[in-house]
């Protein structure tokens, strides 16, 4: 039975989970840029947070939301709990991981195997949305190894939105277990588009959004109306700056004045600054404010010195103003290109 009216507010743009990437730095520097966009954790396992590291790994701070929780298990009962806990921490959804194609995920069997599991995860959503109110959501995959048919992926919907699934997030591309690592599942498989907008066309009252290769809000804004939602994941670490205009652009905001990039590293810089008398470790915090000159000259200066910087273990913020400094000096140098490139390289 499909459910016409999800729980929740349908989010139009959102940026996809990603290990090592999506904590809680990235999305502070996420929310410098754009209020509306849905962001999310990492994927953290159900083991993890009940092993007793719960409070560890689902810290986050309200500023960062709307936020999800993704989470990757296959145990009904235990990602029962971990909803719990999330709804009690303040999140504002609860995605299943049903796309992750790794050893790790496969040694446990959840991830992309339980799509070849199909009632097991309509138990598991059916669970967690006994125990809690947030939309409970699940992101998964065309499909893996040879059940990749569109007919495949169409049941796998059908049994899991029987069980209330609030969203169905659509990596557009299959995953190959064997012979491809996680990274290469992300590029090798060709994308599917075309299978997620025939999902969303024949399942009219399922909410779908589509992920995979969306690198720009043109893009995203092209396919809404076909599918309800789009979610990108490389290009917010690559290139964040691409969701200033995305509360405007996607959410229909009244324009607002943008920040510049100086305004937004040096907000970085004091925040993280405080966050490093906690103990945080300078490479992971910075490693989110690379991307933050893509594409303007003096990117690369820029870059290196966050690099150098965090060697000298420099305070946060008197290295961002070095760092800016350095990518301002580039800037002006008539041998720098945008991107950062030197005219002779």
């Amino acid at each position: 039975m499909e459910r016409s009216h999800p729980r929740g507010t349908v989010r139009s743009l959102s940026v996809a989970p990603m290990m090592e990437r999506t904590h809680r730095y990235h999305r502070h520097l996420m929310r410098q840029l754009t209020r509306r966009t849905l962001l999310y954790t990492e994927m953290v396992t159900t083991g993890a947070i009940l092993q007793g590291r719960g409070a560890e790994l689902l810290v986050h701070d309200p500023l960062e939301r709307p936020l999800a929780l993704q989470l990757g298990g296959d145990d009904p009962a235990e990602l029962r709990a971990c909803a719990r806990l999330a709804e009690d921490l303040g999140y504002d959804e609860v995605n299943l991981n049903v796309g992750c194609p790794s050893s790790r995920v496969q040694s446990g069997r959840f991830g992309v195997c339980l799509m070849g599991r199909p009632e097991r995860v309509a138990e598991c959503v059916a669970e967690m949305r006994a125990e809690v109110v947030l939309p409970v959501t699940v992101k998964h995959r065309i499909g893996f190894d040879d059940l990749d048919a569109y007919e495949d992926m169409l049941n796998f919907v059908d049994v899991v939105a029987a069980a209330g699934a609030d969203r169905f997030t659509v990596h557009a591309r299959k995953a190959w277990l064997q012979g491809l690592s996680p990274k290469e599942n992300r590029n090798i498989p060709p994308l599917r588009y075309e299978e997620v907008a025939r999902l969303k066309a024949e399942r009219p009252s399922l909410v779908v959004e589509l992920n995979g290769g969306i690198t720009d809000l043109e893009a995203a804004c092209s396919w809404l109306g076909r599918v309800d939602a789009v979610m990108i994941g490389r290009a917010a670490w690559d290139e964040p700056w691409i969701f200033v205009e995305a509360d405007a652009r996607v959410f229909g905001d009244a324009p607002r004045e943008a920040p510049t990039r100086a305004d937004v590293a040096r907000h970085m810089g004091a925040w993280l600054t405080r966050e490093a008398e906690q103990g945080g470790r300078s490479g992971l915090m910075l490693s989110p404010l690379m991307g933050l000159f893509t594409g303007v000259p003096g990117a690369r200066a820029w870059r290196r010195a966050l690099s150098e910087g965090a060697r000298r273990d420099l305070r946060m913020d008197e290295l961002v103003e070095r760092a800016l400094a350095a990518q301002q000096a580039a800037a002006r140098s008539p041998r720098v290109q945008p991107g950062g490139v030197s005219a002779g390289a």
